[in-house]
Parts: C-alpha cells; structure tokens; sequence
C-alpha cells in the first residue's frame, strides 16, 4: 500500500443531513428547538421520579434511567451538527470523531438494555405480581442498570481500541451528521476484518439479545393476558404496558423501517435518516409518550410544576 494512503491525519468531514446552504438555517433551527425539547422533557420526568414517593419503583427507576441515558444520547451528536451548521464547518476532529463513536455506542446500548429491562420488569409485574417486589427488588434493579453500564462500557472501549489500530484513506468524508461506527470502519485503508467481526458481535450483544428479551417478555405477557377471564384486568394488566410498547415501537420501528424503504433511496440517505430518526426523534418522544400515556406520570409532572400556594 502507498505511503499516500496511509497519511496521518487529524480530522474527518461530516457531509451532515444535506449541502443545500439554503437548508442550513432551517436544518439549525429544527435540530436546535428538538434538542432543547429534548433535555427539557426528560429533565421533568428525571425530576419527577425522585421528587414524587409514588414513583419510587422499579418501573419508574428504569424510566428514569432512560430519560437521563436519551439526554446524553442526542448530546453526544447534535451539538457538534449544529456547531458545524452555524460555522459552515463540517470537520470533526479524529480525537472527536473517537469520542463521539464511544458515547454513541454506550447511550445507544444503554437505550436497549434499559428497554428490555423495562419489558422484564412488567413481565414480571403482569406474570408475577404476588411475587413482583421480591424479585424486582432496589438491589436487583441497581445491579441490572449497573450491569448494563459495565457490558456497554467495555463493548465500546474494544471498539475504539480496534479503531486506533488502523489506517485511514485520504478521503475521509462521512456522510452523516455523526460519526457512525460502521461508516468510519468503510473508510478505512487497512484490514478491517477484526473489527466487522466484533461489529457483529456488539450488534448481537447491544442490539439482537435485547430486544429478543423484549420480545420474549411481551410473548409471556400475552399468554398470561390470554389466560384472563376478566376485560376489565386483561385492559388494566395490558395497559401498563401501552407506554413502554409505544417507546419500543419507535425506537425499533423507525430504523427498520426505513431501513427497509424503497430502494431508490440511496443507501447513505437512507441510512442518514434512520439515524435522525432514533437517535434524535425518539428521545424527544419519549417524555411525551410517557406523561401522556400515564396517569402517575401526569400527576407527579403536575405537582412538580405547580408549586404556588393556590394550586391544588
């Protein structure tokens, strides 16, 4: 391999969602007011769930977890998108480039495993509810997230360290508002066998074994809802269920689907879309989805917001 291909370098380029200039203010705009709605909505719910004694449970420990994990998430990418939009600028540093693939593999993993633990937690309520506060216990529930840390942190670590060992080409454009694991593999002059290999791997760990446990738990939720005689409890049993079902949905839901659109997109587009989609659309649906849909939610947001003597 030539010398002029194994150039040291220091930065990549970010192509972004779009070169129209045109675009830009209104693409700095729309991203800027989603961030913002963003951290502002799962700040509430964070705040309610440690405020309100009520909330003090299993159910709501996950959400709030999520809620702080779906924070960093969007952190880690849209301020540098709108950093770059405002300077006309689309250059990431390879420091920066390393950094935002390790948080994005951690928050985007962390989002999994919180999903499937949220899914087992109401398995466990709707299949065992005699005995829910034996198993879901605060110590196993601390365990699972601090687990869920620990698995994330060291998959990600492995994957920057199989990055750092490789040669990058020339042209180092990315052609995503982010730095994306898989795209910055492709540009990569030596072999990058190893690294596709643990890639697999990771997406089996990080994505492929959550959501099988979640789809495992809701199947056992439906036997045991199958198993009801009254409407009455199939509807309150399932309905807790509504707004965890809805944050899965989308948040699996909008990647495969475009994933799966017509093929006349092109794939990068196509890809560049999936990843607005749950990386920037459903963490600010997710509060939304979840005070809306529930009514201790709803009650404790109300409480939070309403502080003046002559509120109820």
């Amino acid at each position: 391999m030539g010398a002029e291909n194994q150039t040291a370098f220091s930065e990549f380029f970010l192509l972004g969602l779009s070169e129209d200039t045109e675009l830009q203010p209104l693409l700095f705009g729309l991203f800027l007011s989603i961030y913002l709605v963003t951290v502002l909505g799962n700040l509430f719910i964070i705040l309610a769930v440690s405020s309100d004694p009520h909330l003090h449970t299993p159910m709501y420990f996950f959400l709030a977890n999520l809620s702080f994990v779906d924070i960093c998430f969007i952190t880690t990418m849209v301020p540098k998108m709108l950093v770059n939009i405002q300077t006309q600028s689309k250059v990431i540093s390879y420091i920066g480039c390393l950094t935002q693939v390790y948080f994005f593999m951690i928050f985007v993993g962390l989002d999994n495993f919180l999903l499937s633990l949220m899914a087992y937690d109401r398995f466990v309520a709707i299949c065992h509810p005699l005995h829910y506060t034996v198993i879901m216990n605060p110590q196993l529930c601390g365990f699972l997230v601090l687990m869920s840390w620990v698995i994330v942190f060291w998959v990600s670590l492995l994957h920057i360290l199989l990055i750092t060992r490789l040669n990058f080409c020339i042209d180092t454009e990315i052609p995503h508002f982010f730095c994306e694991l898989a795209q910055v593999i492709k540009l990569a002059c030596s072999d990058t066998l190893i690294n596709n290999i643990f890639l697999y791997m990771a997406t089996a760990l990080l994505g492929v074994f959550p959501l099988s446990g979640i789809l495992f738990s809701y199947s056992q939720i439906g036997s045991s809802l199958m198993k009801m005689s009254s409407a009455g409890a199939k509807y309150k049993a399932f309905s807790t269920c509504g707004s965890h079902l809805s944050v899965v949905s989308l948040f699996y839901g909008t990647a495969l689907g475009v994933c799966l659109s017509p093929t006349v997109i092109h794939a990068s587009q196509r890809s560049s879309i999936a990843s607005v989609m749950y990386t920037v659309v459903t963490p600010m649906l997710n509060p939304f989805i979840y005070s809306l849909r529930n009514k201790d939610v709803k009650i404790a947001l109300g409480r939070l917001l309403c502080r003046a003597p002559s509120c109820p």
